[in-house]
């Protein structure tokens, strides 16, 4: 009697948990590469730097696979693990600046006073594919969301950038529908005095995270898995 492959594509969310708990590491990778786009986007509208992001999601995914058993399904899986990893890139953010705070209490002096540039690297990267006039818009659209202010960022980045619903959002944020409304409208009116409504075309190239970026990722979080 020959054995079925088993299609992990056709797993549910609760399904897929259990198998993460039992430790299958097809599961952790279709998981991953499913979510690691949302969940980097999610991290650097709190971060604004591309290696912290990734650290953040990183951990985010140990944590909570760690805690996998807890996972009922009351949201989808991808909206449970961007909450997740909301609350690392924000405790992050904290210590840093508490870090920060104690450096400057103590007149110490900064040594990094200019970190990597906004995407470290990724909008400035060479692509045969994207006209250099392309690049350079989907960076200036990229700098003016980093400029809105955290409550409207990250809000704008689920809505308009990963495309999640307004209760989708409302959920992974855990505030009302009706706040995720006014703050993607009062982001936007934002966007539009910095920025020209044309560059609305160019919102897809921005903050791109895929390919080997997001195999790099999963390859990460399987070894620590592991």
């Amino acid at each position: 009697m020959t054995s079925v492959a088993l299609d992990y594509g056709a797993l549910t969310d609760l399904e897929l948990a259990k198998r993460i708990a039992q430790r299958d590491t097809l599961a952790v990778r279709l998981v991953t590469s499913r979510n690691n786009q949302r969940l980097y986007r999610t991290a650097w509208s709190v971060l604004r730097n591309r290696a912290d992001a990734e650290d953040a999601v990183q951990d985010g995914y140990l944590k909570a696979f760690a805690a996998i058993g807890s996972f009922e399904g009351a949201s989808s899986l991808s909206t449970w693990l961007t909450r997740i990893v909301l609350n690392e890139a924000l405790g992050r953010r904290r210590s840093a600046q508490r870090r920060l705070s104690q450096l400057r209490a103590q007149s110490v002096a900064l040594i990094e006073d200019h970190r990597e540039n906004l995407m470290g690297g990724f909008a400035t990267s060479s692509s045969p594919e994207v006209a250099a006039a392309r690049r350079q818009v989907a960076k200036l659209l990229e700098q003016a969301i980093a400029d809105l202010p955290e409550a409207f960022r990250i809000v704008f980045m689920l809505r308009e950038v990963e495309g999640l619903s307004v209760q989708e959002t409302a959920e992974a944020l855990q505030i009302a529908p009706p706040t995720v409304k006014t703050r993607l409208l009062r982001a936007r009116r934002r966007l539009q005095t910095a920025l020209a409504p044309a560059l609305h075309d160019a919102l897809r190239d921005t903050f791109p995270f895929a390919g080997q970026a997001c195999e790099t990722l999963t390859q990460r979080v399987l070894a620590k898995f592991a």
